[in-house]
């Protein structure tokens, strides 16, 4: 179910859940997306590389609240606060775009570092185009994916290439992380600028020296005029307590 009008296409996951969240002090989730009371709707704006744990997170809360998730780059998550979307809840994966955020009163509290990501120069498995470093990204004959600059994967590379002094040649840039990592994950480019959560099987890691690592913290805050606080508050809750910290470091994230 479409829960929120967008610019651009993002994925829109609505989750009830038979389980207790264990350890959460409130108990969260709802009977599916055709609850008629929308003020037991918790809707959530989060970050696409956010999609596995909290997808799962929402899967494991129950009882009071329907819980609405939809995904996409933080910038665009923030812009559609700005043109008016209803939401109770806004996970970014940065600070930047949090702080553009919190600057135009879109949120309300100050907002809290859960999480950690790792960007990283990433092959696929066999490592087709022989790259050994990040100066192979400016090679023309290299097919290479980035996020656009306004998104945090994008903003994180090109910080990441700055400091290591490369002009990059992109081939394509992506609307955010998963859709950079998709590219390298189909082999229709030879490396790619990504984070570490979204690392798979099929693809492998360049190591980089330590001082080229970029690591972007992702902070969580309860949207400013949310229909159902209630909700947004136990939902922070959850995501920031043993079960969300839990989830996280699952999928790979670093937790405070």
């Amino acid at each position: 179910m479409g829960v929120l009008q967008r610019p651009l296409p993002m994925s829109v996951h609505c989750k009830g859940a038979a389980a207790l969240l264990a350890g959460a002090i409130v108990a969260l989730g709802g009977a599916g997306c055709s609850g008629p009371d929308e003020s037991d709707r918790v809707t959530v704006l989060a970050a696409a590389s956010l999609t596995e744990p909290f997808t799962t997170l929402a899967d494991e809360v129950s009882d009071d609240d329907e819980i609405a998730l939809s995904f996409g780059a933080s910038s665009a998550l923030v812009e559609q606060l700005r043109a008016g979307a209803r939401a109770d809840v806004l996970a970014t994966a940065d600070t930047r775009t949090m702080a553009h955020a919190v600057d135009a009163g879109l949120v309300t509290g100050d907002p809290i570092v859960f999480a950690r990501n790792s960007l990283v120069l990433a092959v696929p498995t066999g490592n087709p185009g022989s790259v050994s470093g990040l100066a192979d990204l400016a090679r023309d004959e290299l097919r290479v994916a980035l996020c656009e600059p306004q998104v945090p994967c994008g903003a994180a590379a090109e910080q990441m290439l700055a400091t290591g002094g490369v002009d990059a040649r992109p081939d394509t840039l992506e609307a955010d992380a998963r859709a950079t990592a998709g590219k390298l994950a189909l082999g229709e480019v030879d490396a790619a600028l990504i984070y570490r959560t979204d690392v798979t099987s099929s693809m492998e890691i360049v190591d980089l020296p330590p001082d080229a690592v970029v690591v972007t913290e992702y902070l969580i805050a309860m949207v400013d005029g949310a229909s159902n606080q209630r909700g947004a508050e136990d939902f922070i809750t959850a995501v920031t307590g043993a079960t969300g910290r839990r989830l996280l470091a699952e999928a790979g994230f670093e937790t405070p």
